[in-house]
């Protein structure tokens, strides 16, 4: 009975590390990271997003990839001429279905808190007194499930800057943040190597508030 439940533990580790180091995923995601680089139009950031979809159907277990594509269509919203409330629900229905597959991750979060900021930039007007509360919200637990993750800091930053500017108010708090960020950005390019997944992005963001603190 000891023998067979340690050969059945043994499997169990066999089959956790193959999933756990799985060159064809880590290849794969490699490859789109890097096409995300060199996105000119809504075509090819549509290519990328299916990529990583592709990716998602096959990994159906790692949030990466759907977060990724989640993220192209939030960027594509900002970037191009398209239906940006289109773009953002489509995004926003991605990273739900993130957040399903690794709940309450900080990642995650700051991302639907900005993909909630683009949807409020559509039409700020009208759009502001519901979803202004729930971006600050979701970037604020954001911050709350991980102190360290810089786009979180970095987008509360840019939603601070964003309404004292809007109120006429002062611009401390979002210049606090922002040097924050950055500081965050410090510590996390330390750890990026090759093989880094996670994301990285977010430091420009960082720049820009700061440049509105001068």
């Amino acid at each position: 009975m000891k023998k067979s439940l340690f050969t059945l533990a043994l499997a169990f580790a066999f089959v956790f590390s193959a999933f756990a180091n799985d060159p064809a995923y880590e290849s794969a995601m490699k490859k789109q990271i890097q096409a995300m680089k060199t996105i000119q139009n809504p075509e090819q950031s549509q290519a990328v997003v299916n990529g990583f979809l592709r990716i998602a159907e096959v990994k159906n277990t790692e949030w990466l990839p759907i977060y990724y594509a989640a993220y192209l269509q939030t960027i594509a919203a900002f970037r191009f001429e398209v239906n940006k409330d289109q773009y953002f629900d489509q995004a926003m229905e991605l990273i739900n279905k993130a957040d399903k597959v690794a709940p309450n991750n900080s990642e995650i979060t700051a991302l639907k808190g900005f993909i909630i900021m683009g949807k409020l930039s559509v039409d700020p007007m009208s759009r502001g007194q519901e979803m202004s509360p729930l971006a600050m919200q979701t970037f604020g637990k954001s911050i709350a499930l991980d102190k360290e993750n810089p786009r979180a800091t970095t987008l509360m930053a840019q939603m601070e800057l964003g309404m004292a500017q809007f109120f006429g108010s002062g611009v401390e708090k979002a210049c606090g943040l922002a040097r924050v960020g950055l500081e965050l950005f410090a510590k996390e390019e330390a750890k990026i190597n090759e093989d880094y997944l996670l994301p990285t992005w977010g430091k420009r963001e960082a720049e820009q508030v700061l440049s509105a603190c001068k």
